[in-house]
């Protein structure tokens, strides 16, 4: 097949596209940065922007599905003006993309698959949620994820079949939150936040290409979370980065109140509590090859920790 993808060159991008090329599909891809268009046999990027709705129209040629990853980082602050960016950024590309398709009748797409977030879902400590959920957080990531998923079901007015992924916590030491996370515990000031028991559900980002990779192949229809089988609360996913780099924990749990100084209204991602099921897309027949946050954090971490403490251990021996 031939895949259009955007937002291809970003952290789940750059996973999906090797992906593609392992099975065997060439990809065409969107960016809004013309010094990153290459073309190779079985890779062609292709210049767009969004902001004022333009595309090269040949990034459609012989393509049978679009992915899109396309919107702006919600991971700096949330000032007036960057939360009209995250919020258009992701709006514009959608509306861009379906102009353009509804003025080439002669295309053969036949598949949307969109991403989305599990932000959309309520904060809450006890519920557990499933994609039949119609209640709507009420905040800014919430608006935002709402009007992403309206905007991403007109494409059904196209006759597309349309599926959306709702991402959790996706875990990568290439980027993303993880590595953020990381980083005070490797220095010995890793702690949690707040009470510790707000609900995360994460997914390695290897299992999350893969999942945008099944709902295409099997033609999937509707919402499904990107989230592995097993969420854990803040507290623990700490607990276990600073296992797996071998650091200890002994500051208590950071206040609400010092991040929001920090951060501002961003503040709100660390506190957030979105207990999310997977059962939708495993009763699919997908199967998550990283299903404990043990094992997510061993491949990310573990060989690279053990290398280094190998390496640490055979300087000091010939130091002595």
């Amino acid at each position: 097949m031939k895949i259009l993808i955007t937002g291809a060159t970003g952290l789940v991008g750059t996973e999906l596209v090797s992906q593609c090329h392992a099975k065997g599909h060439a990809v065409h891809f969107l960016t809004t940065n013309k010094n990153k268009l290459e073309s190779r046999s079985n890779l062609k990027g292709f210049y767009w922007n969004p902001g004022n709705g333009e595309i090269d129209i040949r990034c459609f040629d012989g393509v049978s599905a679009i992915i899109n990853l396309a919107g702006a980082s919600i991971s700096k602050r949330w000032t007036p003006k960057y939360k009209k960016q995250i919020m258009d950024s992701r709006i514009d590309s959608l509306a861009t993309l379906r102009k353009a398709l509804g003025n080439l009748p002669n295309h053969n797409i036949t598949t949307m698959i969109s991403a989305s977030a599990i932000g959309i879902y309520p904060d809450s400590l006890s519920n557990y949620y499933e994609e039949s959920e119609d209640a709507i957080d009420n905040s800014f990531l919430g608006e935002v994820v709402a009007a992403w998923e309206e905007k991403s079901n007109e494409f059904t007015n196209l006759g597309m079949l349309v599926s959306k992924i709702r991402i959790g916590l996706v875990l990568s030491d290439r980027g993303g939150a993880l590595p953020q996370m990381a980083k005070p515990v490797k220095y010995y000031a890793g702690a949690a936040f707040g009470s510790g028991q707000q609900w995360q559900s994460w997914i390695h980002v290897s299992d999350l290409a893969r999942i945008f990779l099944f709902a295409m192949e099997n033609e999937l229809e509707g919402t499904y979370n990107g989230v592995s089988p097993n969420p854990v609360t803040n507290n623990r996913l700490i607990k276990e980065i600073a296992r797996v780099l071998n650091r200890p924990l002994f500051l208590p749990n950071i206040p609400e109140g010092v991040m929001e100084l920090i951060l501002g209204e961003m503040s709100y991602l660390l506190f957030a509590s979105q207990r999310v099921s997977s059962k939708k897309i495993e009763e699919e027949g997908f199967i998550f090859e990283y299903q404990n946050i043990c094992s997510a954090l061993e491949n990310i971490y573990g060989e690279k920790e053990s290398n280094s403490k190998i390496s640490n251990d055979i300087s000091k021996e010939y130091a002595s």
